[in-house]
C-alpha cells in the first residue's frame, strides 16, 4: 500500500486536497472519516478549512489500508486504530522511562510532593526552543488569517 502512494513532504500542514492526494481519498471521505474516527481531529481555521499534521497523515494512511487492503469494517478499523494507538502510548511510556536521562518525571513527582509549581520546574533549552518556534509558527498562522 505504502508503495503506491506518494512520499509525504517535509511540510508541517497540509490541506485537505493535499491530504487526499497524499493518502489516495476524496475529501469527503477524508471528513467522513474525521466523524468515524475521534483520533483524526485536523486543526480548523477560518471558514472551517482543515489543516493535517504530518502524524495525522500517516494516520489516514493506515486508516485506509485497513478499510480498503486488509478489508475491515468502520467499527473493526475504529477498534483497531484504538488498540494501535494505546500500544504506541504504551511503548512510548516504557522508552520515556527507560531513557529518561532529563529528570524530568523526578522534577515532576518533586513538585508534586512539595507543592511546588509546574513552573518551577526547569525544561530542557532545547524542549523550549522547540516549544518557541512552534509557537512563533501557530502565531505567523493566526495573524495570515
Amino acid at each position: 500500500m505504502e508503495n503506491t502512494l506518494p512520499s509525504i513532504p517535509a511540510k508541517r500542514y497540509f490541506t485537505i486536497g493535499e491530504v487526499g492526494d497524499l493518502c489516495g481519498v476524496k475529501p469527503h471521505v477524508l471528513r467522513y472519516w474525521e466523524q468515524e474516527f475521534t483520533q483524526l481531529r485536523p486543526m480548523k481555521r477560518r471558514g472551517n478549512r482543515r489543516y493535517y499534521q504530518h502524524h495525522e497523515v500517516l494516520m489516514i494512511r493506515k486508516i485506509r489500508d485497513l478499510l480498503y487492503e486488509q478489508g475491515f469494517t468502520i467499527s473493526g478499523a475504529r477498534n483497531k486504530m484504538q488498540e494501535i494507538l494505546e500500544l504506541e502510548r504504551e511503548k512510548r511510556r516504557s522508552s520515556d522511562l527507560a531513557d529518561d536521562d532529563s529528570g524530568a518525571d523526578v522534577a515532576a513527582d518533586a513538585a508534586q510532593s512539595d507543592n511546588t509549581s509546574p513552573r518551577d520546574i526547569q525544561m530542557p533549552a532545547e524542549q523550549v526552543a522547540q516549544l518557541r518556534a512552534e509557537l512563533q509558527e501557530i502565531r505567523t498562522l493566526l495573524l495570515l488569517n
